[in-house]
């Protein structure tokens, strides 16, 4: 990538990939737990071990490298990991929870282990038939209650923009892989239905979430991370069809990334090159997760030829950002912690900032783009 050092980019890249698999938990953990929920505090969230949606955007950086690279070590770690979780038992079903299984339904396609496909069709088919739904069939982000993995927290009547990446992508992978139109069907209703509720028509971005039940966008705000699980998810869908997608579908998804990309470029921070965790708030902190998967997808995008190259200089910035942002010890820095539905900006201003397993994996995704363009 032209302005960028390409020895920086490998190296850090290898620092950030060894820092994931042997992530724990912030040293200032007791500190942060005083602030509780309200900050973004969930004890599962941190490290690596766990089975939740951080850990499992974990994994599926850590698969698309290990398959780059075509690295063992890492294909052994994601088996193991699998395998102990598998053995330690499962937490709840529920959107966030799916996370994991994205990685696994690629990942068992080396290993063809029976234990992990009958994990995943018996997910796949819970998701069709026992997953809540809100109003129009649309998958209620249902989450892990916090404290119990068991229990869950039902968020009725809700869409969150999250749910794209965490539980939509695996239905397509799940549906492309055994011929099941049934559930490739339904991860289009599920696309559109997002789009329907949660894109602004003004301005192209994303609302984090919307309720039936009000029938409002909630705070109404601009989510840096929400809109980067379109940026970078929904190519990755596109993909996912090789070629079978509907031509009208595919042309509307496109522009719709189009669109949302368009207004991205227009609100990058000039001076680091990341994004505001409120997109439309230049006073809310810069945010480094968000800004790697929005850098992945707009790579990627220009690499297939959907973006022109005045995108580049924005991809540039981006990455410059990102590899200012890594530690000596491959550490990601400036992530925001889990983020749940905010009423206001200040929801979104006053969210933690610690290491965690997403903002490792998608500086991976962001760098591995990088070293491809």
């Amino acid at each position: 990538m032209k302005g960028i050092n390409k020895e920086e980019l490998e190296k850090k890249l290898n620092l950030v990939i060894e820092k994931l698999m042997n992530l724990g938990g912030p040293e200032d953990e007791k500190e942060l737990e005083e602030g509780g929920e309200k900050i973004g505090f969930f004890r599962r969230d941190f490290g690596i071990r766990e089975w939740d949606w951080p850990q499992g955007v974990g994994l599926y950086g850590l698969l698309k490298i290990m398959k780059e690279k075509k690295n063992q070590e890492y294909r052994d770690f994601l088996y193991q990991w699998f395998k102990d979780n598998i053995r330690q038992g499962l937490p709840s079903k529920n959107i966030n929870t799916t996370t994991p299984l994205l990685t696994l339904a690629e990942l068992n396609e080396d290993f063809k282990d029976p234990e992990f496909e009958t994990l995943c069709l018996k997910w796949a088919d819970w998701l069709m038939n026992c997953l809540p739904r809100t109003k129009e069939g649309g998958f209620q982000h249902v989450t892990s209650a916090n404290g119990d993995r068991q229990g869950v927290r039902l968020n009725e009547n809700e869409m969150w923009i999250d749910t794209l990446f965490m539980t939509v992508l695996f239905l397509n992978r799940m549906g492309q892989k055994y011929r099941r139109q049934d559930w490739i069907d339904e991860s289009i209703h599920q696309v559109l239905m997002h789009i329907k509720y949660l894109c602004d028509r003004r301005t192209g971005l994303f609302y984090h979430g919307w309720t039936f039940n009000e029938k409002n966008n909630f705070g109404g705000v601009f989510w840096c991370r929400g809109n980067s699980w379109f940026t970078l998810g929904i190519l990755d869908y596109i993909d996912m069809f090789e070629g079978s997608m509907n031509a009208g579908l595919k042309t509307f998804v496109v522009d719709t990334y189009k669109a949302q990309t368009e207004k991205l470029k227009e609100l990058q921070d000039p001076k680091t090159g990341l994004w505001h965790t409120v997109l439309t708030d230049p006073d809310s902190y810069v945010e480094t997760s968000g800004t790697a998967a929005i850098a992945a997808g707009i790579l990627k995008g220009i690499r297939y030829g959907i973006l022109d190259d005045s995108y580049l200089p924005c991809a540039q910035k981006a990455i410059q950002g990102i590899l200012n942002n890594i530690d000596e010890d491959g550490t990601v820095l400036q992530v925001s912690g889990g983020t749940g539905m905010g009423a206001n900006e200040d929801h979104y201003k006053n969210i933690l900032i610690a290491p965690m397993a997403y903002g490792q994996s998608l500086t991976i995704l962001a760098l591995a783009e990088a070293l491809n363009s």
